[in-house]
């Protein structure tokens, strides 16, 4: 579906300190991974702040958030802000919008922002987009979501799209989802990155329920969800070279704490 050349990432979601996620930027760059980019917010901390330490300490690697919340900032603070760290890092830093996550609405309310309904924050997030266009030299967007106002938002304004799908999801229905959001996307489909964002990789995955999940990746696995990779490097090769002939999808994320397990496929697919 796309000859575009794999990119990979990692989703640096703990930050007990500034040592540990500089170290992990730095091992991410050594390994050839593209990306290191985290969730708002970061074990509490605010993400913008955390990734400007991650510039300092790499040279190649591109980082951003994956991804803050619209309801969080002001979006001219956040729009200066992105475009500082854009310009600082030598154009490296690549901003990832969404309305929320769970959870969100409580933090909205502790820094004293109205959180608003769905409807309300995809208004809020197009104006933050259009505040971010408003600069020719400006970070690269990523959107997430999933819902069609959201998604007909980020087949108009994205650089990249990730799918929050469930993480039961399987291929047979993240195919589905793809299909109907190139309808939506219409002609500029071709011009957009997709991202998968995997939850575990390898072949002897946890069988403890993550609390967020209700399942653990081993059952996820079973249940054959696109969230997890069980196989070796080489089948977890040939599955993402599947996606992207299948789905377009040409970037992939991984939790970091899968990124050593991961290493070989960056290493087999990176830029080809």
């Amino acid at each position: 579906m796309t000859d575009r050349p794999f990119r990979f990432g990692v989703v640096a979601g703990y930050a007990p300190n500034i040592e540990a996620v500089t170290s992990m930027a730095r091992g991410a760059e050594e390994l050839g991974y593209d990306t290191l980019v985290t969730p708002d917010p970061v074990g509490g901390h605010d993400p913008l702040t955390l990734l400007a330490g991650v510039a300092a300490v790499t040279t190649r690697l591109h980082f951003g958030t994956f991804v803050m919340a619209e309801s969080f900032r002001d979006k001219r603070m956040l729009s200066w802000q992105a475009r500082t760290l854009h310009s600082l890092s030598g154009g490296r830093f690549e901003l990832g919008l969404g309305t929320g996550r769970p959870g969100a609405e409580e933090r909205a309310a502790e820094l004293g922002r109205e959180y608003g309904t769905p409807g309300q924050r995809v208004a809020g997030l197009a104006e933050v987009v259009a505040e971010v266009k408003k600069h020719d030299d400006r970070p690269r967007l990523l959107m997430a979501g999933a819902g069609p106002k959201l998604l007909g938002l980020a087949a108009r304004e994205a650089d990249t799209v990730t799918f929050t799908w469930k993480p039961q999801t399987t291929e047979t229905e993240a195919e589905s989802i793809v299909d109907r959001f190139k309808g939506i996307a219409g002609v500029r489909f071709d011009e957009i990155e997709l991202n998968i964002n995997l939850i575990a990789v390898g072949g002897e995955l946890p069988t403890q329920t993550q609390k967020f999940i209700g399942m653990s990746s081993a059952e996820l696995a079973a249940a054959g969800a696109v969230t997890v990779l069980p196989g070796t490097p080489r089948e977890n090769a040939d599955t993402v070279r599947r996606w992207r002939d299948r789905m377009g999808i040409s970037y992939v994320t991984v939790n970091a704490s899968y990124m050593d397990k991961f290493a070989p496929i960056v290493e087999e697919l990176s830029g080809t």
